[in-house]
């Protein structure tokens, strides 16, 4: 069983007592620790360090991490609108997205920024706003993703204008006269220096073609160790490690390129826990398995049952004097859904691996630690009509905070409209 970061069993319990469970709590101190982190990213001419927002868009959340400085990296017209109606400068959010948005021309005009993802983003972007600047989106032809799901670059990802076609690029440029000032590639290159390295040399090689770039982004995929065993990257290694090639980069080419980063995961995963109410416990006999069903699953945490990814786990008892023998125990979800496990072999949605915890009995309390990145904002929502749990914040000095109410029935059906 697995330690909690910032959470202690005492405060587990008082917190589901005050606010119900399933409930995600945050830390603020967690947060501000690894937006610090990020900022100091080693760079040869200068930074700009992005929050990519749909690892956790609550936008008491991205709020505090703009105040540590970061910009703003979303991946929708809609996140752009919810990153400005938390407060963030027009001019310190960018939309890097698959779909266009909507209201793309007033977005812009607000001052927010556009990365062109394809030809057909760069040519809409160009009739609306000729003879301007604009970044562009280049599939570098490499990925480092753990699978085909979490791989964004590379020819089985759609993310980016594949890097071959630079002639096309130039085509579309020319005929609406943009200055293409930006160039943003990302892989998830993990945690490995020599890997990073690799990217950003592929990456350099397309700026070099592109002459009026200026500024260079490198995406995110910083890596970050939810689980026991594996390993954070080491920010000031990749960063010196990327360093030296900007630095090569300028001395062949003349230009002293500005470098972006753009972390999500690295800077929320482990900021977040999700406490969940043991529900039920239940055996499928001496040729099954024992079960532990949570009030939680699905709905809010997604990635076991879609990646097959792990997360660590601590099992709270309801009675600190409750006897800790210790069992073996497959996690289920709250959903009607067999694929709803929450303890998946790794790296398959479809595989079992029971987890050891003291005995459980109904009442305990299950913290999903890792909960920060990736699960309140990518979980299946409302399936089975389970509402959207609450969100708190634990400030620093202790105080715990309501960032987002629990979601009622009422709220879940409003929209539908019935004769």
């Amino acid at each position: 069983m697995e330690k909690m970061i910032f959470l202690t069993a005492s405060q587990a319990r008082d917190i589901a007592a005050q606010f119900g469970t399933p409930i995600f709590v945050y830390d603020q101190a967690t947060l501000e620790q690894a937006a610090r982190d990020v900022l100091a990213f080693p760079n040869a001419y200068g930074l700009t360090a992005r929050y990519a927002m749909k690892a956790l868009p609550n936008g008491a959340i991205v709020k505090l991490l703009a105040e540590t400085g970061l910009y703003i990296d979303v991946s929708s017209g809609y996140e752009a609108e919810r990153a400005l109606r938390a407060g963030i400068a027009p001019e310190k959010i960018q939309i890097t997205a698959q779909e266009i948005p909507r209201n793309l021309k007033e977005l812009v005009e607000k001052g927010v920024g556009y990365n062109a993802c394809s030809l057909h983003q760069m040519d809409t972007y160009g009739k609306l706003f000729p003879g301007t600047e604009v970044s562009i989106r280049i599939n570098p032809g490499l990925g480092s993703g753990h699978n085909n799901r979490t791989n964004v670059g590379g020819p089985s990802s759609s993310f980016g204008m594949w890097h071959e076609m630079l002639d096309e690029i130039e085509a579309v440029r020319a005929a609406h006269e943009l200055r293409i000032t930006g160039m943003h590639t990302h892989i998830g290159s993990g945690g490995d220096p020599e890997v990073w390295k690799k990217c950003a040399r592929l990456t350099l090689d397309i700026a070099a073609k592109l002459p009026q770039v200026t500024c260079v982004s490198l995406g995110g995929g910083l890596k970050v160790a939810r689980m026991p065993g594996e390993e954070t990257a080491n920010l000031q290694e990749i960063g010196e490690a990327v360093k030296e090639d900007f630095i090569a980069f300028a001395e062949k080419h003349g230009r002293e390129l500005h470098m972006e980063i753009e972390p999500g995961t690295y800077l929320v995963a482990n900021a977040g826990v999700l406490i969940s109410e043991v529900m039920d416990v239940i055996s499928t006999g001496s040729e099954g398995y024992d079960f532990i069903k949570v009030d939680s699953g699905m709905t809010e945490v997604l990635r076991p049952s879609h990646y097959g990814a792990q997360q660590p786990m601590t099992l709270v008892k309801a009675d600190e004097s409750s006897d800790n023998t210790e069992r073996d125990y497959v996690v289920a979800g709250h959903c009607c859904e067999s694929g709803d496990i929450l303890t998946p072999a790794p790296g398959d949605p479809e595989g079992l691996l029971p987890r050891t915890f003291p005995e459980a009995e109904i009442g305990d309390l299950l913290v999903i630690g890792g909960s920060g990145a990736y699960c309140s904002g990518m979980a299946s929502k409302n399936y089975n009509s389970f509402p959207e749990c609450a969100e708190v914040l634990i400030k620093n000095g202790g105080d715990v905070t309501l960032i987002r109410t629990r979601q009622t029935l009422g709220q879940i059906i409003e929209n539908e409209v019935s004769e």
